[in-house]
């Protein structure tokens, strides 16, 4: 099923259980292209910082997000004290 049909059964009120089971489908694809671009972010040198800046978040909600599930490969930048 396309995200965009998912989107519209999650926002269709009429049947509140696949409404629900849309939402969940959307939040799960969302996680993955937020983990995707934060991966792209890391490699094109970007800080935490300017990452969480991004998502309207705090950088230690971000690093605590997508720390431990981003490629091990991906040279992330250290924090200058």
């Amino acid at each position: 099923m396309e995200s965009l049909d998912v989107a519209q059964i999650a926002a269709d009120t009429t049947d509140p259980r696949a409404g629900l089971r849309a939402v969940a489908s959307l939040r799960t694809l969302a996680d993955a292209l937020e983990l995707r671009q934060v991966e792209a972010a890391l490699r094109s040198g970007m800080s935490w910082q300017a990452i969480a800046d991004a998502l309207g978040v705090t950088r230690q909600a971000a690093h605590k997000k997508h720390a431990k599930r981003i490629d091990p490969t991906i040279a992330v930048p250290r924090r200058s004290s």
